[in-house]
C-alpha cells in the first residue's frame, strides 16, 4: 500500500522562489552529528540551506520552490541514522521533557548500580593484596555482574540506540566507540569472572555510563534553559485578537487572519497580538521587551504598541500596522533563532576535529591492541588497554567546547538586550578595537522631542498638540505626543508642505513652517540648538516657535566614556548637517567626526581603517548605513533600524539605551576567551591522556573518570559565560 505524506502545512515561503521547513531531529548530541547532517542534506540538489540548531535539535532547510518534496529530507535523515519529523514548538517541548525524564531515569539506575558495584569492588581490591579466598572474590564479581549487566542494558540505551542507528546507516558517531568500550568492558568482565580471574571491570563500565549520563543530562538541561529565552518570547505571542468587523461589533479571530489597516480592541489584562498605533482610549502598557524599561508606559492616541505588550488598565483601539510573522516580536524571535543556529569559526574547527574522531580513535585502539600483542602481552591485557583508549579519547569535551559557550553567551547577551544575527559575530565583536557611530537614530533616539516645551504656556502647548493631531508630518506627531493631545481640533485643514490650520471660537490657529505662521522674526531669537527642526504655532496675533530634534540616547555619554576606558577608538560618520553632527560630537567628547558623508564615504573610511589593521565595529540604523554595516569587520543596529540594516547587521540591540553596545563587547570578549580556554582544555586533555592510555597504565575505570571529568570541566567553564555585566563604567 502506498502512503502519501503531505508536509505542505509546515512549509513556508522564505523569499522569492525559496521554500523553508523546520524539522525536529532525534539523536543529535554533538558537533559531529551537526556536521554530518548538514553535509548529507546540503548534498541534495537544489537545497540552498541546511543548518542544524543543536540547542533544540532542529534543522532548518531551504530549497528552490517547487523542486523538492519535503518528505525527501526525512528519508535522507533516516539514511544518515536520524529520525525526523516536522518541527512544532509544543510537540518538540513535549518530546524534550520526555527525553529529559528518560535520561534522568537512566542516570538514576546507573548511579544506583555504580554505588553498589563500587561497594562490592572495594573489598575485592583490598582482598587482592591480602588474604581473600578465590571463592569469595568470584562471589563478589558475580554479584557485581548481577547488578551491572541489567543496569547497563537499561542506562546505556541513549548511547546504544544512537550507535545502532549510526551503524545501520553505515556510518559512525561518537556513541559508537562509547558503546563498543562499554560492551567490551562488560563482556571481558563476564569472561574474566567465569575464569576466576582477579580483575573484572563492571565498575569501570557502569561508572563510565554514569559520568556520560551526568554530562548528557546537564548538557540537555543547559540547552533547555537557553531555549527557554526563545520560549518566553513565544509565550508573549497572543494567538487571537478582538477584531472590529463593524462599527461596534468585534470578533475573536486568529492573529494570522489580521491584516494591516484592521482595527483591534485591546482589553485590560490582554497581550497585544499585533504591531499598531492607538487610535482611541487611554491605558498603561508593559512593553519592557522592546524598550527595556520595566515601568509601565502611558498609551493614548498616537502611541505605538507592539506584539507581546501587556495592556494593564484601560481599553484601547489599535490600528494594525503589522501582524503575525511581520511583527517586531516575530522578528526578534527570528533573530534569536539565528543566534542559536549560527555557526562560528571556532565551532567549525571543533566540527572538523569531531568528524575525524571516530576513525582515528578506532584505528588508535586497534593499533594499541596489536602493538601490545606484538610486544608480548596477552590478548586479555591488550584488549583491556584498547578499551581504556576507546574510553579515554571520547571527544565529548571537544564537542562541547564551543557550542556550550556560544549557546550560553547568546542567552546572556539577549538578557542584556542584544540579539545575534551571525554565526561568528561573537568572535568578530571580541576583536573590535574601533567603533564608528552613525548619529541619527543611533547616538540619538529615533523619536523627535520638543526641546523647549517647558517655555511654552501649558494651554497654548495643549492647543498646538491638538492641532498637530491633524497633520501627518513627523514633526507634528512629536508635538502632539509631547503635548499629550487626545482629541484633534475639529475642522482642521492641512496644506501640503506648509502646515495645518483651523478656526476655534473665531480665532485662527496655525501650526507649521515659520513663514506659514508669520513667525520668521522669532526664529533667530528663539532657536539656539543648531540641530533642531523648527515648527511655529500661531493663535491669532500670538506667535510661538517650537524647537524639535532627536535627543541623544539617555546613556550615550556614559557609553562613550566606557568605550574609551576599554581603549576602543571612536568616531562619528553621519550624513546629517555639520552643525548637528558637531553639536553631538561636542556633547559626547568625540574629537573625530565627519558630517555630510555618503554611503561610499563611510565604506572608504572603513577600508582606510582596515588598511591600518583596525577591526571596525559599525553602529548604524538607516537604509544608507546597510553598505557600511556589511563592509565593517562587525556591525550592530538598534531594533528601530530599517529592516535592511537589521538584515545586514551582525547584532541588533533593543530599547532606548546605548549600553547594550558595551555589554555586547564585554560579553563577546569573555566568550571568546572561554572558547579558547575550552579548546585548549579539550586538546590538552587528549594530548596527555592518549599516550598514557596507550602505555597501559590506565585502567578502564580511571579512563572513564578522566574522560567524564574533562567534559564536566569544559561545561563548568562554559557556564562562566552566563555572567554579563550591565554596568558601563
Amino acid at each position: 500500500m502506498h502512503v502519501t505524506r503531505d508536509f505542505s502545512h509546515y512549509v513556508r515561503t522564505a523569499g522569492e522562489g525559496v521554500q523553508h521547513i523546520d524539522l525536529a531531529v532525534e539523536g543529535v548530541h554533538c558537533a559531529g552529528c551537526m556536521a554530518k547532517i548538514e553535509r548529507g542534506l546540503s548534498a541534495i540538489p537544489d537545497v540552498t540551506l541546511a543548518r542544524v540548531n543543536l540547542t533544540d535539535r532542529r534543522v532548518a532547510l531551504e530549497w528552490k520552490a517547487g523542486t523538492l518534496d519535503p518528505g525527501r529530507f526525512i528519508d535522507r535523515l533516516e539514511e544518515l541514522g536520524y529520525k525526523a519529523y516536522p518541527f512544532e514548538t509544543e510537540s518538540a517541548e513535549v518530546a524534550e521533557v520526555a527525553e529529559s525524564r528518560f535520561l534522568l531515569r537512566c542516570l538514576g539506575v546507573a548511579a544506583f548500580a555504580t554505588m553498589n558495584v563500587m561497594m562490592l569492588s572495594i573489598p575485592v581490591w583490598s582482598g587482592n593484596v591480602s588474604d581473600m579466598l578465590p571463592e569469595q572474590r568470584d562471589f563478589f564479581h558475580w554479584l557485581s555482574a548481577l547488578i551491572a549487566l541489567p543496569a547497563a542494558a537499561y542506562a546505556g540505551q541513549p548511547f546504544f540506540r544512537s550507535a545502532w542507528r549510526a551503524l545501520s546507516a553505515k556510518t559512525t558517531n561518537m556513541d559508537v566507540p562509547i558503546s563498543i568500550g562499554v560492551i567490551l568492558a562488560l563482556g571481558m568482565s563476564v569472561v574474566e569472572t567465569f575464569h576466576h580471574a582477579e580483575h573484572a571491570y563492571f565498575d569501570a563500565a557502569i561508572m563510565l555510563l554514569t559520568f556520560l549520563l551526568v554530562g548528557r543530562f546537564l548538557d540537555q538541561n543547559m540547552r533547555r534553559r537557553t531555549r527557554a529565552v526563545a520560549g518566553n518570547l513565544a509565550a508573549l505571542k497572543a494567538e487571537t485578537a478582538a477584531k472590529f468587523i463593524g462599527p461596534d461589533e468585534i470578533s475573536q479571530v486568529p492573529a494570522a487572519a489580521i491584516n494591516p489597516g484592521d482595527i483591534v480592541l485591546l482589553r485590560p489584562g490582554e497581550r497585544c497580538a499585533v504591531d499598531g498605533t492607538v487610535i482611541e482610549g487611554r491605558s498603561e502598557i508593559d512593553q519592557s521587551l522592546i524598550t527595556g524599561e520595566t515601568l509601565y508606559v502611558t498609551a493614548e492616541q498616537g502611541t505605538p504598541v507592539y506584539a507581546g505588550s501587556m495592556n494593564i488598565s484601560g481599553t484601547l483601539r489599535v490600528r494594525v500596522s503589522a501582524a503575525s510573522e511581520a511583527t517586531l516580536l516575530a522578528e526578534i524571535t527570528r533573530l534569536l533563532d539565528n543566534a542559536l543556529q549560527a555557526r562560528s569559526r571556532y565551532m567549525r574547527l571543533a566540527d572538523r576535529a569531531s568528524r575525524l574522531y571516530a576513525p582515528v580513535v578506532h584505528a588508535t585502539a586497534f593499533i594499541t591492541i596489536l602493538g601490545w600483542v606484538i610486544a608480548g602481552a596477552s590478548w586479555h591485557d591488550a584488549i583491556v588497554t584498547g578499551v581504556a583508549v576507546l574510553i579515554i579519547t571520547c571527544p565529548c569535551a571537544l564537542g562541547l567546547a564551543i557550542p556550550t559557550v556560544q549557546t550560553i553567551a547568546s542567552g546572556a547577551m539577549f538578557k542584556s538586550g542584544v540579539l545575534l544575527n551571525s554565526g561568528d559575530a561573537i568572535e568578530r565583536l571580541a576583536e573590535a578595537d574601533h567603533v564608528i557611530f552613525d548619529k541619527t537614530g543611533t547616538l540619538t533616539l529615533p523619536d523627535l522631542e520638543v526641546m523647549n516645551a517647558a517655555n511654552i504656556p501649558a494651554d497654548i502647548f495643549e492647543l498646538a498638540g491638538r492641532l498637530a493631531l491633524s497633520s501627518h508630518h513627523p514633526v507634528a506627531a512629536a508635538v502632539a505626543q509631547a503635548a499629550a493631545a487626545k482629541s484633534p481640533v475639529v475642522g482642521a485643514v492641512e496644506e501640503a508642505g506648509q502646515g495645518v490650520r483651523a478656526t476655534v471660537d473665531g480665532v485662527e490657529l496655525r501650526l507649521g513652517r515659520p513663514s506659514f505662521c508669520g513667525a520668521e522674526a522669532l526664529v533667530g531669537s528663539t532657536v539656539v540648538d543648531p540641530e533642531a527642526s523648527i515648527v511655529a504655532f500661531s493663535k491669532g496675533s500670538e506667535r510661538f516657535v517650537l524647537s524639535v530634534r532627536q535627543g541623544l540616547r539617555p546613556d550615550a555619554q556614559a557609553v562613550i566614556a566606557a568605550l574609551k576606558a576599554r581603549n576602543i577608538g571612536i568616531e562619528i560618520l553621519s550624513g546629517d548637517r555639520e552643525p548637528a553632527v558637531k553639536a553631538a560630537a561636542h556633547a559626547l567628547e568625540i574629537p573625530e567626526w565627519r558630517a555630510g558623508v555618503t554611503p561610499a564615504d563611510k565604506i572608504a573610511r572603513i577600508e582606510e581603517l582596515k588598511q591600518r589593521g583596525a577591526k571596525v565595529l559599525m553602529v548604524g540604523d538607516g537604509m544608507n548605513d546597510a553598505p557600511s554595516l556589511a563592509a565593517a569587520h562587525v556591525s550592530m543596529s538598534p531594533i528601530s533600524a530599517a529592516h535592511l540594516s537589521q538584515a545586514t547587521a551582525d547584532l541588533v540591540f533593543l530599547g532606548r539605551p546605548l549600553a547594550p553596545v558595551v555589554a555586547a563587547i564585554d560579553a563577546s570578549r569573555k566568550a571568546l576567551h572561554l572558547m579558547r580556554q575550552n579548546l585548549w582544555l579539550a586538546i590538552g586533555y587528549n594530548v596527555l591522556a592518549v599516550p598514557v592510555a596507550i602505555s597501559g597504565v590506565v585502567t578502564p575505570l580511571i579512563a572513564a573518570a578522566a574522560m567524564s571529568g574533562s567534559s564536566i570541566l569544559v561545561m563548568l567553564n562554559s557556564l562562566r559565560a552566563r555572567s554579563t555585566s550591565r554596568e558601563i563604567v
